[in-house]
Order: C-alpha cells, then sequence, then structure tokens
C-alpha cells in the first residue's frame, strides 16, 4: 500500500526527483521503481564509469537504443551533444518526457530504428510490455508494434558526426545486422565503442558462427575490455559460458 501511495504522489507532482551516477534528474513518475534503482547506484555503475571515460564537452555522444533515457540523460551532461535512437513509441515517449522535464536541448532524439535499410519492420519486447528494456527487432510478435527504420548512410548524410567519442549500442539482438552498417565510419573516425551482445537471442545452431564474424569484423579496434575495464581477447567472447549470457564490451584505438 505504501509503494502505491508513493507511485501517486509521484504522479500526481509529475515526476520522480532522483539522480543518476550522482547527478540530480526529474525523473518521469511511471518508472519510478527504476528510477529508485539508478538513484541507489544499483543499475549499471560499469555503464556511468564508460561515460564519464570517454564523454567531454568538446565532443559528441551516439546513443542507439536509448529506452527512456538513463544513459542519454547523463551523458547530455556530460557530452556536448547527444544523437540518440529508439523506435519504441512508449519508450521514446518517456525518454522525450524525461528530457523536457530536465529542460534538456542538447539531444537529438529519434524515434525510428536504425537498421540496414529505409523501411517499416515490426518490432516486440520479450516479455510482451510495450516500452520496457527488451523491445528488438528480433521478435515480431502480435502483441509488438511497427517501427519505421532508417540505414546508417541516410543517417550518416545527413548530420555531423566528425566530433562523436563514443557509440553506445544496445539494440537487443539487432546488433548482428546493423552494426556492421556502420563499420566504415567507425574504421575512419575509430570513436570508442560501448557495445552491448546478446548472443542468446540467436539460433543456437548459429550462434557461434555470427559471434565470431561480429567479432572479426571489429579486429581494427586495438583495445577490447569488458565494462569494467578488464582486458578481454577476441576469442574469450566465443566460449560456451559467453555464448549463453549478455555481455557488453568497450572497444577503442
Amino acid at each position: 500500500m505504501l509503494t502505491q501511495a508513493r507511485k501517486m504522489f509521484y504522479r500526481a507532482r509529475g515526476y520522480y526527483a532522483g539522480n543518476l551516477n550522482g547527478q540530480a534528474f526529474r525523473l518521469d513518475p511511471y518508472h519510478s521503481k527504476f528510477w529508485r534503482k539508478a538513484s541507489a547506484g544499483e543499475w549499471e555503475p560499469e555503464t556511468f564509469a564508460v561515460l564519464d571515460q570517454f564523454l567531454s564537452p568538446e565532443n559528441d555522444y551516439l546513443d542507439i537504443g536509448a529506452w527512456i533515457g538513463p544513459t542519454v540523460l547523463y551523458g547530455a551532461r556530460k557530452a556536448r551533444h547527444v544523437y540518440c535512437f529508439e523506435p519504441d513509441p512508449t519508450a521514446f515517449r518517456h525518454l522525450a518526457w524525461n528530457l523536457d522535464l530536465n529542460d534538456i536541448r542538447n539531444v537529438s532524439a529519434f524515434g525510428v530504428a536504425l537498421s540496414d535499410q529505409f523501411g517499416v519492420a515490426r518490432m516486440a519486447s520479450t516479455r510482451g510490455e510495450p516500452g520496457d528494456s527488451t523491445s528488438s527487432l528480433l521478435h515480431d510478435a502480435a502483441h509488438g508494434t511497427d517501427a519505421l527504420t532508417i540505414a546508417w548512410e541516410q543517417f550518416q548524410a545527413v548530420q555531423d558526426l566528425s566530433q562523436v567519442s563514443l557509440v553506445k549500442m544496445d539494440i537487443e539482438g539487432a546488433e548482428f545486422f546493423v552494426l556492421p552498417t556502420l563499420l566504415n565510419w567507425l574504421k575512419q573516425k575509430r570513436p570508442a565503442l560501448f557495445l552491448s551482445l546478446h548472443a542468446p537471442l540467436l539460433d543456437e545452431a548459429d550462434r557461434q558462427s555470427q559471434l565470431a564474424g561480429l567479432l572479426e569484423s571489429l579486429r581494427f579496434y586495438r583495445q577490447l575490455s569488458d565494462e569494467s575495464g578488464r582486458p578481454l581477447a577476441f576469442q574469450d567472447l566465443l566460449e560456451e559460458q559467453n555464448l549463453m549470457h549478455y555481455r557488453s564490451i568497450v572497444l577503442q584505438g
């Protein structure tokens, strides 16, 4: 009953007063449970450490898979400008709300999916809840929604991305066909890449080969580590235990 009363209070007030890695924010009241966890430092502290390491007021940040905006909000305080993608309409509505609650003006937020082509694709979450953090183009269940997709070349052609110092990609398995479209640009510009790998969402029969192919295409990066900064070898990620779990990696240099 107390929890429900708190939710009602936050919604009546119009925001949840929280913080992200020590930075105070007004946050949408419909995700107060998540914001409370994040405010307590219990949500991905390694992610904030990566943002601290690679973002600065002189550089820009590209966030592919923004959800309701925890990394976008924090990144906007660290970077000169943030470009972000979130195709789930429910999540995007809350992302826009959170930006407005904090009067953040250095973010270009796009409610479309970065994909390998322009078009319309079906997407859904693994849990069946609209706007949750597992929405993916890999899932096209009846409870999903249509998303407009654009190709990387289309986006790159109309934006000056020369000062991007960090690319975060967390798109629930779609990285296996989206990331290859960025490879030429990544090779040329060499921003740090903070990549979430979702190998368990792939068919078991070709899971290892798909992950191996993706990792091979990224070998032009000189340094590979996990999200805590511990060095990794590309081969480590192909071990059986890693194929069965989600992993986040950082590539640089």
